[in-house]
């Protein structure tokens, strides 16, 4: 069911994968076109967590206002229906403003559950729940993924091997209903009401190769920026390596560095090679959003020109 009333006022929606150059051209587009931008990142809610997320800086947030940004501490719970209900405030607060709200980022699941609106009718089966957890600790997450492939290939497909969260989930909606978590997903889908009549999406693409090397310097400018320091921080304030947001990409290969797994090189190998698997499941769950408008990231001018266009029949929705 749909938490908020439709919106009629602009909304432009900028994603596409991490590394691709999203933060660049959302401040340019919002400065240009009178946006502020409400940021679509699970990680970028965190206190304390900048590095390892490419937060944007101080400076940059002073240029142009952003939202949703260090609204819990590590170790809060923070999930979708959080971002949803968070991201809609914030709309509206832009919307009485008389600018246009710009959301941007990388999480397709935030994405799709504030387009679709989340579907309420899926309950929690504690009993189950409690014997999945207990699997995963003994038989360990790769057994439990392979399961997951065979009952819910889309849901696996989506769901990284180090989320046991959304993986016991899944299984957990599986065994309890008979109906793979992706079926219950699309049949919600097909009976929702567009909850934004006056939105454009964009996507960003671009050449593999290209996306690649910009993930490899990324991953250097962490390491190179401190994130070592970061994540020496979080564990010297309490925060314990086993937090969900402490198992995302990039703090879990410096706790695996701190705790003697890795030595730096190979830290920094896999922190590359897994940024560059999760960019593939990122562009998993954009190709799912059926409006999403795709354009080279290079392509600035034609991005422009779109925006423009929309842009300017939307001025009498205000």
């Amino acid at each position: 069911m749909n938490l908020m009333p439709p919106i009629d006022k602009p909304v432009l929606v900028l994603v596409g994968p991490t590394a691709i150059g999203k933060t660049e051209l959302s401040l340019r587009l919002a400065e240009q076109f009178g946006c502020e931008i409400v940021s679509v990142d699970s990680m970028q809610v965190y206190r304390f967590m900048d590095i390892g997320t490419a937060k944007v800086s101080t400076e940059e947030r002073a240029r142009i206002p952003h939202h949703l940004i260090d609204l819990v501490n590590p170790d809060q719970e923070y999930d979708a229906a959080c971002f949803v209900r968070d991201a809609s405030t914030a709309i509206k607060k832009i919307h009485e403003k008389g600018r246009v709200a710009l959301l941007t980022g990388g999480t397709g699941l935030y994405l799709r559950a504030l387009l679709d609106g989340l579907s309420s009718g899926i309950g929690h089966f504690p009993a189950i729940r409690e014997q999945l957890q207990q699997r995963l600790t003994r038989d360990g997450a790769e057994k439990l993924h392979e399961e997951l492939l065979q009952c819910d290939r889309i849901s696996a497909e989506r769901i990284h091997i180090n989320d046991s969260h959304r993986l016991l989930r899944a299984l957990e909606i599986y065994q309890a209903t008979g109906k793979p978590w992706s079926e219950h997903i699309l049949d919600h889908k097909q009976q929702k009401t567009p909850r934004f009549s006056n939105i454009l999406q964009i996507g960003l693409t671009c050449d593999r190769t290209l996306l690649y090397q910009r993930i490899d310097r990324r991953t250097s400018l962490m390491l190179d920026s401190g994130l070592e320091q970061e994540v020496k921080g979080l564990i010297a304030r309490g925060y314990s390596p086993e937090l969900k947001s402490m198992q995302a990409i990039g703090y879990r290969h410096m706790n695996n560095y701190l705790q003697g797994t890795w030595d730096m090189e190979e830290t920094e190998r896999l922190l590359a090679r897994d940024t560059r698997r999760y960019a593939k499941r990122q562009y998993t769950w954009f190709a799912a959003i059926p409006d999403l408008e795709w354009f080279d990231v290079q392509d600035h001018p034609l991005i422009i020109k779109r925006i423009d266009s929309w842009n300017q029949s939307s001025y009498q929705s205000f």
